[in-house]
């Protein structure tokens, strides 16, 4: 459920901000995935559909993920934005136990990173889903992680004479109606991130998601 009805374009005006996950979810998030031979992500790409299957009351959850992208060697010495899309797409079923539908976001996952290398374009023009101008098509959603062997921990990295650092800027814009955003701190939590379109949701309902 949204704030506001969908316009017939979307603006593309988006917010954001900033919570914590505390250590000891991150650890039960850890324990979840060794106990059922999965990762971190799938764990929360899963909890994640379960919400958003509750929330949306419907069955047929799709959810993106961005993917690196460099499979090819070719690529290596290129610098460029080479981040590909994934759909992952589940259907739940509150019958289920949440160890099952582990299971099958399990098996989802894996067969959406086994073919990472087809672009995400060319999925849209196979599908030939409805298109608008009011959303973005196959998934409204994404889902980033960033693992521990990929955070920085904020110091500048060094390149021969060059520093470089990270700097975040303010959300002014939404490419799709919620992106959430994982990654570890230095605490031993995560820090979590969502960005929302302003169309659709003000900031109190996406605090309440």
């Amino acid at each position: 459920p949204t704030d506001r009805r969908r316009p017939a374009a979307a603006s593309m005006r988006g917010a954001g901000f900033g919570f914590d996950v505390p250590a000891a979810t991150v650890a039960a998030v850890r324990s979840a995935a060794l106990a059922s031979g999965t990762t971190d992500f799938m764990v929360l790409h899963a909890a994640l559909a379960v919400l958003l299957s509750r929330l949306s009351a419907t069955s047929d959850i799709a959810i993106g993920t961005p993917n690196a992208g460099r499979g090819q060697v070719e690529l290596d010495p290129m610098v460029g934005m080479f981040v590909n899309t994934l759909v992952l797409r589940t259907h739940t079923d509150p019958a289920e136990s949440f160890t099952d539908f582990l299971k099958r976001v399990r098996q989802v996952d894996l067969d959406a990173f086994a073919h990472a290398d087809v672009p995400f374009e060319v999925v849209v023009d196979a599908l030939s889903p409805a298109r608008s101008e009011a959303f973005a098509p196959l998934t409204q959603v994404l889902l980033t992680f960033v693992a521990d062997d990929q955070a920085s921990d904020g110091e500048p990295i060094r390149l021969g004479e060059l520093d470089i650092e990270s700097v975040v800027g303010e959300d002014t814009s939404a490419k799709v109606d919620l992106t959430f955003t994982l990654s570890t701190d230095s605490g031993g939590g995560w820090a979590g991130h969502v960005n929302y379109a302003t169309d659709l949701f003000d900031e109190g309902t996406v605090r309440a998601i």
